[in-house]
């Protein structure tokens, strides 16, 4: 696999451990945000291969995090997979709309984590 950059986003900071250092653990450059105006802001300046965003957040939420990051031209080519406790069929349908590439539902394992992100970076 090709040196990758991931962002990843929750406001649970076990949450974001557990994530991080799964992902660290498979060789994987992780940097990490706890809002959704705070993934925006690294999604520009850090400008990762892919983000791993929570929909539910305090302030801006992943759905319009990930409409803003998929609607600014520096950061639109970013592939944002969505990883949450929904897991309705129109949450997933819902993530699309807001530029989504696709959802994981937790609990996750980390084989799930690992083919979305070889999937889309």
């Amino acid at each position: 696999m090709n040196y990758c950059k991931i962002l990843v986003v929750d406001d649970s900071n076990t949450e974001l451990l557990n994530l991080k250092n799964m992902l660290e653990g498979a060789n994987f450059e992780v940097t990490t945000a706890t809002s959704g105006e705070e993934a925006i802001k690294k999604a520009e300046s850090d400008n990762p291969n892919l983000i791993l965003l929570d929909i539910v957040m305090e302030g801006i939420d992943g759905y319009r995090a990930c409409r803003e990051i998929t609607q600014n031209p520096k950061t639109s080519h970013i592939p944002v997979v969505f990883v949450s406790s929904k897991k309705q069929r129109a949450d997933l349908m819902w993530a699309m709309k807001q530029g989504g590439k696709g959802l994981v539902s937790k609990p996750y394992t980390k084989d799930q984590i690992i083919e979305k992100i070889e999937t889309y970076s």
